[in-house]
């Protein structure tokens, strides 16, 4: 497919459509003006509304209670949109309004019972959600803007105490079902302790409170148990670590060992101390020994003696501690053996205690899990009954309702341009419409797709008698266009009689036949006019002469042409009136005699233009066509069906008439751009002087018109 083809197509269509516009542009203006004035009226009409609105932060709520655990303390909800719909809910309830008809006494106002009250408040009414926050919108509007503010307000206040009668509502529910399960935890708590003392009586174990037991320094037995335990893991964590001391001072050599033993810490350890002194007085003396001092020099003989003194002690030290250390290690053994004793004699106790207090263990410990249940929900309660007697703060308001002045509805911009809209809308449908309706001949195409005929010319709309017009007329080229055409679609050059002839009245043949006469007998051409519309005539009416003897007369009576044809003001136009009106116009136009008149004016003139009356619905148009050599069809664009124009044509047809041609009168060259192309240069190369005398050949052979005498009539 070639692209170049498809875009030519696109623009075609493009075309078409903006022919239809164009065509049907005053319908589409009317029908814009016509919705555009009835959204004004309505707008105009619509009784003004005035609005206010009042802006709220709405908040979760602050407290939840589970009476069954009593555990949950305060807390905060989460924003959701089910929570924001809740609330619009809420507000726009039956509850919630009631307050409002209260307040503002809206059934003695307003003359409505409560439901209708009800209903009508909910319309005026509005809940929005300001988008990215915790705040809502309440709206109201009223035909009163006082009425407005005071709606708002009160549906605000009525939804805050609504909001808060729920709130207090709930948490004293809340309460009521905390009180209550307490005092069934107090019951589950005395319970437990009469079994737990029953089984201590029995048992003859006595019971201690845990958290007395340790303020007061009382252990029970399995606290005794534990303590032996641990006495013995430490005695005999402390002998592995005092024997692993002994170990390493036995396996250190000299040097190593007073590094070891200088980090013991151990009571009456001199070697701590002494040690550091040592290095010391080692590092003085090498220091000496550097500076040059041989080992006979007093000052190294005095250092070396303190030297020796400080090692034979450190010596004695390490030796010492060695002994301390076995010593403790003894010590230790034999605590360890009391405490391994002490250990195993608490273990087989409470081993043989606890097989007889199993039960006395299991209700100790159902006790003490039940009273400490019950301490944190006597807590709750306490908490809960505090906190309700604060202010729930559940909702803040930040914008309180004011008067608006200025209406918000009706919105005359947006109504008149959703007017203008909807009207130019409505317009380009109709216009389509009508369009798609239309089976009239519009186009070129037209004419020759379904008549098969060739179109001679096209009339502009709004061309009247050209004769008339002072000058020369630019609307005349047309008629040039149609008088050459008709020379060069005529076969045989001796036609030279031709019937104009339209499917129905009111379609311009006349105006068609008197313009191209006159056309042609500015040309040179003799040329006749004859009106054989015996039942409507109207050529007369245009060159204002008297009607009574025409052509009825000749073809009635022994009259000659001379009589009956009159020469015009128009150098070259001749006319035949039609006469007075026969009872029988078929019947005699059917007649010898007007086969004679048409061969003898077919003689004596070089053109001949007979005016018939429309061809739909009388004879009169079908005689005349089989008189004449050619028929020219004259079409109103836009206005005849095609089918009445089929009609037309084969009326002609079935009396032998010879069709040259049609005519497209009428047309609106503004509307149809397509005839724009076609009639664009009538005016551009119509002549621009005085009347012009043509040189162009005749239509026939040139024949002399008839011979005027004294008797002849002229029109002026």
């Amino acid at each position: 497919m070639n692209p170049n083809n498809s875009q030519s197509e696109v623009t075609l269509h493009a075309i078409d459509y903006w022919q239809i516009i164009r065509c049907h542009f005053g319908i589409i203006l009317l029908t814009l003006f016509l919705v555009f004035m009835t959204a004004a009226v309505i707008t105009y009409l619509m009784p003004k509304q005035y609005e206010s609105y009042a802006k709220m932060e709405i908040k979760p709520r602050e407290r939840t209670i589970d009476p069954m655990i009593g555990l949950s303390g305060i807390s905060r909800g989460s924003m959701s949109a089910q929570f924001l719909n809740t609330e619009f809910e809420k507000i726009k309830s039956r509850n919630s309004l009631l307050g409002v008809i209260e307040d503002l006494d809206l059934t003695t106002k307003w003359g409505l019972d409560v439901n209708d009250s009800v209903g009508k408040l909910e319309s005026i009414i509005n809940v929005q959600s300001v988008r990215g926050t915790d705040m809502i919108t309440i709206r109201a509007r009223h035909t009163n803007k006082d009425d407005a503010k005071d709606i708002a307000k009160a549906v605000s206040d009525s939804y805050r105490k609504y909001r808060e009668e729920i709130e207090k509502s709930t948490l004293n529910r809340g309460v009521v079902e905390l009180r209550k399960a307490v005092q069934d935890q107090e019951d589950t708590v005395t319970d437990k302790r009469k079994i737990l003392t029953t089984i201590s009586r029995t048992k003859d174990i006595v019971y201690y409170d845990e958290n007395l037991s340790r303020a007061s320094g009382v252990l029970d037995e399995e606290a005794q148990s534990n303590n032996a335990l641990n006495t013995y893991t430490e005695i005999e964590n402390e002998m592995m670590v005092t024997d692993a001391q002994i170990k390493s001072l036995l396996s250190f050599n000299s040097e190593q060992l007073l590094v070891y033993a200088s980090g013991l810490e151990l009571p009456d350890n001199i070697i701590k101390t002494l040690y550091p002194q040592y290095l010391e007085q080692k590092r003085n003396l090498e220091a000496s020994k550097a500076n040059g001092l041989g080992d006979r020099h007093p000052s190294i003989i005095a250092s070396q003696k303190l030297f020796d003194q400080m090692k034979i002690q450190l010596d004695e030290g390490v030796v010492n501690l060695r002994l301390r250390l076995q010593g403790q290690i003894e010590m230790l053994k034999d605590r360890l053996a009391k405490a391994e004793i002490r250990k195993d004699d608490k273990k087989q106790e409470n081993l043989e205690r606890s097989i007889d207090t199993a039960d006395y263990v299991d209700a100790k410990r159902d006790y003490e899990s039940e009273r400490v249940i019950l301490e944190q929900m006597k807590m709750k309660l306490l908490t809960e009954e505090i906190g309700g007697q604060l202010p729930m703060e559940t909702i803040v308001m930040h914008e309180l309702p004011i008067v608006s002045n200025q209406p918000v509805s009706p919105k005359v911009t947006l109504n008149l341009s959703l007017g203008a809209i909807v009207g130019l809308l409505f317009g380009f449908a109709i216009a389509f419409l009508l369009e798609f309706m239309d089976n009239s001949i519009k186009t070129l195409e037209d004419v020759e797709k379904f008549l098969q005929l060739p179109v001679l010319a096209v009339i502009p709309q709004g061309i009247g008698i050209l004769y008339k017009q002072s000058g020369v007329s630019p609307d005349a080229e047309a008629y040039r266009i149609l008088r050459t055409n008709i020379e060069f679609n005529r076969k045989n050059p001796e036609d030279n009689t031709i019937s104009v002839v339209s499917g129905a009245a009111g379609e311009g043949k006349s105006t068609t036949l008197i313009n191209l006469a006159y056309i042609c007998a500015q040309g040179g051409y003799t040329t006749l006019m004859i009106d054989a519309d015996l039942r409507r005539p109207s050529l007369h009416t245009h060159f204002e002469v008297d009607n009574t003897v025409g052509l009825t007369n000749y073809l009635t009576t022994d009259l000659s042409l001379e009589d009956v044809i009159l020469q015009t003001s128009v150098e070259n136009l001749f006319f035949m009136p039609s006469g007075l009106t026969p009872n029988d116009a078929s019947g005699i136009l059917n007649s010898r005699r007007m086969s004679d008149l048409m061969a003898n004016v077919k003689q004596r003139f070089d053109l001949v233009l007979v005016d018939s009356p429309p061809i739909i619905g009388v004879s009169d148009a079908s005689v005349i066509a089989s008189e004449v050599d050619l028929t020219m069809i004259v079409v109103q664009h836009r206005k005849i069906p095609r089918n009445i124009l089929m009609r037309v044509k084969k009326a002609v047809e079935s009396v032998g008439g010879n069709i040259i041609g049609v005519v497209m009168n009428n047309v609106d060259i503004r509307s149809d751009s397509q005839f724009q192309y076609y009639t664009s240069y009538y005016s551009y190369y119509a002549p621009n002087g005085a009347k012009a005398k043509s040189s162009e050949n005749k239509l026939g052979s040139g024949r002399i018109p008839m011979q005027t005498n004294d008797s002849d009539k002229e029109l002026y």
